[in-house]
């Protein structure tokens, strides 16, 4: 906290004790994120998925924000569900396993689009706020 920035619970805890990562872990953290975006990218570009929709495929994923209508708690299950590199990873070995292009197009979306997450800052959720992640809080007052 610095002076004059308003002092902040969440679940009961001081707003700065969310477990975010700061310092040098934070950058390699977001460099990952650039180069995870690149290679799931790349992914969905070499198994032929078409140039013009990566980006609106990429931006689609977002959809999964509708669990915060629920209130922050579902709706951090839910973004957290589809944004971490495991349920990428997990749709891209079944694509491979069952032999699926469309599949696999899927989780390179899904793989591309936590990496974009994550170069940008957007961590995965804490159940208390969309704006608390484990990269820090989300807007000016969190930076």
């Amino acid at each position: 906290m610095t002076a004059g920035t308003p002092s902040r619970e969440v679940g009961g805890r001081p707003s700065g004790a969310l477990g975010a990562v700061t310092g040098m872990p934070q950058i390699w953290l977001r460099a990952e994120g650039v180069t995870v975006l690149a290679a799931g990218a790349g992914l969905y570009l070499h198994l032929g998925g078409a140039p013009l929709l990566l980006v609106p495929l990429l931006l689609a994923v977002d959809i999964s924000m509708v669990g915060y209508l629920a209130g922050p708690r579902p709706g951090a299950l839910i973004y957290n569900l589809i944004h971490n590199w495991a349920v990428g990873g997990a749709v891209v070995a079944l694509a491979w396993w069952l032999g699926s292009p469309a599949i696999a197009l899927v989780g390179a979306i899904l793989v591309a689009h936590t990496g974009m997450d994550r170069a940008a800052g957007y961590g995965l959720k804490y159940p208390t706020a969309f704006a608390d992640t484990h990269l820090g809080r989300l807007g000016r007052a969190g930076r």
